[in-house]
């Protein structure tokens, strides 16, 4: 069975009756039908071929064209957080562009199997009998009945958000930077379908333009982007919006989004739509996985510089370094890249779909290792690779892939699961599992599920509840030199159950033994300890490389600096004071000369 939605624009003010701002709704009305009004007499879905990029005729409407509208919705009335990629989903949203059915019934295949399906078209029953006769299940697919403009619906859908992290759910929506007015409706249409709120960053000086394509959220109140962001809003904008600071774009994203660091990095040479999307993705709250180019070649120098940038002057939500994975930007056919004529290539250009993650392909040379690397990355994950790079549907040469022309629409009651990954212990050392788990309704238990890698059968250990929404034990690493795999699990109140990795216990951490934690790997040598853990007044560590002087940076499980400052060792032993009011578990970085080591401690 599915479901038909004949929802046209007059349709969509009744989706702003809802608890965040019922009184909105009076007010609103007018505005809905002077945008019905504009948009029939602007482009229109007649044009089911737009790129992703400015078309000649679209360069000369924006002259006259009008960009959001005056007082449509204020921002949340109290905090909220934007949600990762890698979240729990309820819907994917797609707009069924005819030129593409087959990259799109490869997309739709693939994620009725973890989550609702919105399918935008205006011919239902052919896409219908084409995913029927191609085996797809219909039972989770609503079909929209609605004019649209273009497939690139990430840059034009509304982004989730919750309010006190898992509180009521939202979307919103900020301008969009093309002349397409069906698109532009697209979020009011999906958000009246699911009965989900909707905020609208047209509002005043909240008039911001954005794109989902530049945009990266790791859940935890911190994103990325391209200084696109800065251009779109900047004085003499094309968009006709007011002008702005970076520092109040910032203020408009932490309040309609919960961003608090808001990391803008330099266009790219190459990239015409400068979209972070096409060489970028967060993996999770730690990691990046990053385009790479051979040497000197295309926009590989600045991405560089981009990364290093990053690296230097942020940290990621629990205070450490961000992890990079570089993974090879393949070439065209012909071996030429976007500095010479080829397509903006990519394997970061994915999107999560509960356990599958959909991946862009392009020939099997080159694929095989890149999703290789995707499995080794994200074990027990269900990596699927879609094809944008052939002669019947190059989508790629339209400058945006799978990522680009898909989008998500989180659950309606997230049960979170924030951990830090321990990547690394020794045998005989008690570590700290420490997880942030917080429900709506509460939360009944939470437990850390591991085994030794060659083990059949998991161990359960409870977690115990440490207040402020975290939950923690420690685990004695056995003596053993095999690997130690595990995943935490939680309930609540409710009955509600979930697991992180999402994909456990198929997919699971792994945490070495007999490495040290290093962010540069050799440079510093081994750093032994803490000593002892957990710790009480001070705590102890121990250099096998002879070192003299050491910056320690203490930071807590929320990414606060506690402490900064250079300490000497004696004999080899560095001592950290702890202060008393330092409670939970800290980071301790130590950089010298040779590298960065950083290591976890419990403070009792």
């Amino acid at each position: 069975m599915h479901h038909k939605q004949h929802l046209k624009k007059k349709d969509y003010f009744r989706i702003f009756a809802y608890q965040f701002k019922p009184h909105l709704m009076n007010r609103l009305i007018p505005i809905i039908l002077l945008m019905v009004v504009f948009a029939t007499t602007l482009v229109s879905a007649q044009e089911p071929s737009l790129p992703k990029y400015l078309t000649e005729s679209e360069k000369q409407a924006l002259e006259t064209y009008t960009f959001g509208n005056a007082n449509r919705t204020p921002p949340p009335t109290g905090p909220v957080r934007t949600m990762a990629e890698w979240e729990e989903v309820e819907y994917l949203v797609v707009t069924w562009q005819p030129n593409f059915p087959n990259i799109l019934r490869q997309i739709v295949a693939a994620a009725v199997e973890e989550c609702k399906v919105i399918i935008t078209t205006q011919n239902e029953t052919s896409v219908s009998n084409y995913l029927s006769s191609n085996g797809v299940d219909h039972t989770n697919i609503t079909f929209l009945d609605e004019d649209w403009n273009s497939i690139w619906i990430r840059d034009y859908a509304g982004n989730t958000v919750y309010s006190d992290d898992v509180g009521e759910r939202a979307l919103v929506d900020w301008i969009y930077n093309r002349p397409r007015p069906d698109d532009d409706v697209m979020p009011l249409a999906h958000a009246s379908t699911t009965g989900v709120p909707i905020y609208v960053t047209d509002s005043g000086t909240n008039d911001l333009v954005n794109t989902g394509g530049n945009f990266m959220s790791d859940g935890l109140g911190n994103a990325f982007a391209s200084e696109l962001i800065l251009e779109e809003n900047e004085p003499g904008n094309p968009y006709g919006v007011s002008a702005k600071t970076e520092a109040q774009i910032d203020q408009i994203m932490n309040e309609y989004m919960g961003i608090n660091t808001y990391i803008k990095m330099t266009a790219l040479p190459y990239d015409v739509i400068n979209h972070i999307d096409m060489h970028m993705k967060l993996l999770d709250e730690e990691t990046l996985l990053v385009s790479k180019y051979p040497e000197g070649v295309a926009d590989g120098p600045q991405i560089e510089a981009n990364i290093d940038y990053v690296l230097s002057n942020f940290n990621s939500a629990f205070g450490t370094p961000y992890n990079v994975e570089w993974i090879d930007a393949p070439p065209s056919t012909g071996g030429n890249y976007p500095d010479t004529g080829g397509h903006y290539r990519t394997y970061t250009n994915a999107v999560f779909i509960n356990k599958t993650v959909l991946v862009p392909t392009y020939r099997a040379e080159v694929d095989v290792p890149a999703l290789q690397q995707w499995e080794e990355m994200l074990p027990g994950y269900n990596i699927v690779g879609i094809d944008v790079d052939n002669s019947g549907e190059n989508l790629i040469s339209q400058l945006g892939a799978i990522h680009c022309i898909t989008h998500t629409i989180g659950v309606a009651d997230p049960l979170w699961i924030v951990h830090q990954k321990i990547k690394e212990a020794e045998a005989n050392e008690t570590v700290t599992i420490e997880a942030q788990v917080k429900h709506n309704s509460g939360i009944a238990s939470a437990s850390v599920y591991w085994k030794e890698e060659s083990a059949s059968s998991w161990t359960e250990t409870s977690l115990s509840d440490a207040g402020n929404d975290m939950w923690a034990t420690d685990i004695t690493i056995p003596n053993t030199e095999e690997n130690i795999q595990y995943y935490i699990a939680a309930e609540a109140t409710s009955g509600k159950q979930a697991v992180r990795p999402i994909v456990a216990p198929q997919g699971y951490w792994t945490i070495n033994l007999g490495n040290v934690l290093n962010v540069n790997e050799n440079s510093i040598g081994t750093v032994l300890g803490p000593f002892p853990n957990p710790a009480t007044d001070v705590v102890s560590f121990r250099f096998q490389q002879e070192v003299a002087e050491v910056t320690v940076t203490v930071s807590n499980v929320l990414g606060q600096q506690l402490y900064a400052g250079t300490m000497n060792t004696e004999g080899g032993t560095l001592s950290v004071p702890l202060q008393s009011n330092w409670t939970g578990t800290l980071f301790v970085t130590l950089a010298t000369q040779q590298g960065v080591s950083v290591k976890k401690v419990l403070k009792n």
